[in-house]
């Protein structure tokens, strides 16, 4: 269970601070909520039901400084993987972009980059919703990065750019 003051990251909100834990009564029943802030979100507000496994699942500890460290460390070498069926693959990301890891970002993001520059050599662009995934998952990421390592966002877009091309 989280704590008041707590960092944590939020499905597409991002990062979000711990402001309060509440309850509520609906139709006679109390219900324990999260309030979180979203930090680049001002003046915006969260409620997370504590009891609702399924929207509980999109609240994710941020990464640490170490762990941060060590997910830059397998840029690259994490899997490459396309998912041919346009549906599965939006279906796929939509879930990571909600649900997924620090690590399912990246990789999701990798596999995007490569699949755009694999389009540019043919003549041809990442399709729309693809973009759109790939510029949420870089930000979701690159944000994290920034925050666990104390680092600007563009200090952190450098260093996930140097580690994506180093070669093994």
């Amino acid at each position: 269970m989280y704590k008041i003051g707590d960092v944590v990251i939020y499905g597409t909100e991002g990062i979000c601070k711990i402001k309060d834990i509440t309850e509520k009564r609906f139709e006679g029943n109390k219900i324990e909520y999260y309030i979180l802030c979203p930090l680049k979100k001002a003046g915006e507000t969260v409620y997370v039901p504590c009891r609702n496994e399924k929207i509980m699942s999109k609240m994710r500890a941020v990464l640490t400084e170490d762990g941060a460290n060590q997910l830059l460390n397998k840029i690259p070498v994490a899997e490459e993987m396309w998912i041919e069926n346009e549906r599965e693959r939006q279906r796929a990301y939509k879930d990571i972009l909600l649900y997924g890891t620090s690590e399912d970002l990246m990789i999701m993001a990798k596999n995007l980059h490569l699949h755009q520059e694999r389009q540019e050599e043919r003549g041809k662009k990442l399709h729309v919703a693809d973009e759109r995934f790939l510029k949420d998952a870089e930000k979701m990421l690159i944000d994290e990065l920034a925050y666990a390592l104390g680092v600007s966002t563009s200090e952190a877009w450098e260093m996930v750019s140097s580690h994506r091309h180093i070669h093994q």
